[in-house]
């Protein structure tokens, strides 16, 4: 499958741009949204979202920095960092750009109205809030940032949380993990896993943290929460 760039209208103005991969397929699929690191829609997302796209599923990545520094930035570029703050307005304003990247895949044909969405560092908290209230029906982070600032998301939350980390990782410390430890095994839908030796960043191929290991786990969890979702009834509505 070959994935290309699609341009979304955002709701309050504007258009910007959305890695899809669509799959050839005779019935309707579950869909996974990608929510980028600082670095947004670069060859380490695409190669995620390719890997994903191949066991069969629709995959989005829209670029939640279009309305400042839009695109792809280099791990040594300190715009990447820059366009990230204040943290707490960029992820409350890229909420928006999450509801309108399900309600263009309300649109596909190929798409059976069950998606889930798989945050990464920066992306973190999508994974809490895209289930909480964008209308997801699933949420799987992968060394997530800035994640005690959403702990009290998870309250009220029935759908199903997956949290992955690695023990080393310098974006969560001890006290978060220790928070969503406690939270975890006080909550069914939420799990939680971390990995000794793991550091920030274990997804990118093009980080020096790279960990084949736990990337390849968050896949194959990924790949099962998907499969595990029952085709909706009707498509997703978005507010």
């Amino acid at each position: 499958m070959q994935g290309k760039f699609s341009n979304i209208c955002a709701k309050g103005g504007g258009a910007f741009d959305c890695y899809l991969v669509t799959p050839e397929s005779e019935r309707p699929v579950a869909a996974i949204v990608l929510a980028s690191a600082i670095h947004g829609v670069d060859a380490d997302m695409l190669a995620i979202a390719d890997e994903l796209a191949a066991f069969g599923f629709i995959v989005a990545v829209p670029d939640l920095f279009w309305r400042s520094i839009s695109g792809p930035l280099s791990r040594n570029d300190p715009r990447a960092a820059q366009r990230a703050q204040p943290r707490l307005e960029q992820i409350r304003a890229g909420e928006d750009d999450m509801t309108d990247t399900l309600r263009h895949l309300g649109t596909l044909p190929q798409f059976n109205g069950q998606a889930a969405v798989m945050g990464f560092c920066y992306g973190g908290p999508y994974a809490i809030l895209g289930p909480k209230r964008l209308g997801y029906a699933a949420g799987i982070c992968c060394h997530g940032s800035q994640m005690l600032d959403y702990l009290h998301e998870l309250v009220g939350v029935r759908r199903q949380v997956c949290l992955i980390w690695g023990d080393e990782d310098n974006r969560a410390p001890f006290e978060v993990l220790e928070a969503y430890r406690d939270l975890a095994a006080r909550m069914e839908n939420v799990e939680l896993h971390i990995f000794p030796g793991v550091r920030h960043g274990y997804m990118m191929r093009g980080s020096p943290s790279f960990d084949r290991a736990t990337h390849n786990f968050s896949i194959k969890r990924a790949r099962e929460i998907l499969e595990g979702f029952e085709p909706a009834v009707c498509r997703a509505v978005v507010p």
